[in-house]
């Protein structure tokens, strides 16, 4: 399999050289240049078939021509200790748990796969890499705990000052080592702008080898694609209709990954995008006009996105046609008074405790289902972090204070480290060319 930038599909790359830069040459994205056909491998999977087997599965058909059967064993097996759950809310809402890996978020699954690849693919080359990545929330803590300790590799992740949770700054502060921390004054679009204006900046990259682990980079994107799979082989046997994903999104990756699997092949209705006042996605959707803004901040902060980056991956799946993204994709916003409702609703009548980001989700599914045509259908919500990542927000909404699982109350009593940075695309290249040259 090739990939193609989505600015030009003439620049084209393997797996290797994509996860690598990152970015196409002309500041596009790569995705897949053709379309894998896995109609038949997904129908193969049922409700005993393991995640790792999944992946495994899914991988020797997509990158098969980039690794043999047994490296890519060995990469699933050491990215996937951890697999997803899945749970029912209501006659009509499935909760897809994707918070049981090592930093209690969805990013979990990508990052560990990110980071299993390099270190093959670094040490092939015998080279270095810097990982830079900027983060609303859960992106930094994920991949400050997937490659933490990795050799040939450092990690420099960007998150807005002020902008993150207490327990997701602890998450991606704490660690040390490989893991740097920038601490930057200004709002994530900023780190975006600035990880962005770094990877186009050819004097930079001839000095310091830089790579992504935002769901910009191709390492990132396509295991998020496999939770899609998992759910259906655990609840097909239980639908009668095709599927109908609602998927909480921010920077639009993970509603990304599951259009992926949709054009390979998996039995997709409907996708509900689900987001909080950031609402540019089902804003376009509904007027076809694509008006990116500076980010609003929301008690859903990992979804605070006021330009995001795989929309024009999106673009490029539906060839820039939005009748046909709107023919898979429906956009559902929710302001933080929506959320939080939802949020108690949910807990006085399920005695269940949801995440904001998870809440929107749950709202966004109780609208569709609340509409024409939705009929039975079950709706299967992305649940992509753990409640006792936002204790603060669940308190306010609900009157509790969720458990801290291990993982998360291991971080507690760290010291923070992060380096103070302005909003500057300059300030962050003297950083790096310091540090890394």
């Amino acid at each position: 399999m090739k990939f193609a930038s989505t600015r030009d599909s003439a620049l084209r790359a393997d797996f290797r050289e994509a996860i690598l830069t990152g970015l196409a040459p002309d500041g596009g994205l790569y995705h897949p240049a053709e379309v894998a056909d896995l109609r038949s491998l997904f129908q193969e999977f049922d409700e005993n078939t393991a995640f790792v087997d999944i992946a495994d599965q899914v991988f020797v058909r997509l990158l098969g021509d980039t690794f043999d059967p047994h490296t890519i064993r060995g990469i699933v097996e050491r990215a996937f200790p951890f697999a997803p759950a899945v749970t029912r809310l209501t006659d009509q809402i499935v909760l897809l748990e994707l918070f049981h890996g090592p930093s209690c978020a969805f990013k979990d699954f990508g990052a560990s796969f990110q980071a299993s690849v390099m270190e093959v693919v670094l040490a092939d080359r015998g080279d270095h890499a810097v990982i830079l990545t900027a983060t609303s929330g859960d992106t930094g803590s994920a991949v400050a705990h997937a490659f933490h300790n990795r050799p040939n590799i450092t990690v420099v992740i960007l998150y807005p000052s002020g902008r993150v949770s207490p327990l997701q700054e602890k998450q991606m502060t704490s660690l040390g080592g490989n893991v740097v921390a920038l601490e930057v004054d200004g709002s994530f679009d900023d780190c975006q702008r600035m990880v962005k204006e770094a990877f186009v900046d050819h004097g930079l990259r001839r000095d310091v080898t830089i790579t992504s682990a935002n769901s910009i980079n191709l390492g990132r994107l396509l295991p998020q694609s496999l939770y899609y799979v998992y759910a259906f082989s655990r609840l097909r046997s239980q639908m009668i209709s095709e599927f109908t994903f609602c998927v909480p999104s921010g920077n639009f990756g993970n509603l990304t990954a599951g259009v992926l699997a949709w054009q390979w092949g998996l039995p997709v209705d409907v996708f509900l995008a689900a987001t909080n006042a950031n609402d540019v996605v089902p804003e376009y959707l509904e007027t076809g006009i694509y008006s990116p803004r500076p980010s609003e901040r929301t008690i859903a902060n990992a979804m605070d996105v006021g330009n995001p980056s795989n929309f024009e991956r999106l673009l490029t799946i539906f060839e820039n046609s939005r009748e046909a993204m709107c023919s898979l994709i429906t956009g559902v916003a929710s302001t933080d008074a929506q959320i939080r409702k939802t949020m108690k609703a949910v807990y006085d009548r399920h005695g269940v405790i949801l995440d904001p980001h998870t809440a929107a989700g749950v709202r966004a599914a109780e609208v569709f289902l609340g509409g024409p045509g939705a009929g039975d259908a079950t709706v299967v919500t992305l649940a992509t972090a753990h409640p006792a990542k936002f204790g603060e927000v669940v308190l306010d909404a609900c009157g509790v204070r969720p458990e801290l699982p291990p993982q998360l109350a291991a971080v507690l009593d760290r010291e923070k480290q992060a380096v103070p940075m302005p909003a500057d695309g300059e300030a962050l290249k003297r950083f790096l060319l310091s540090r890394f040259r």
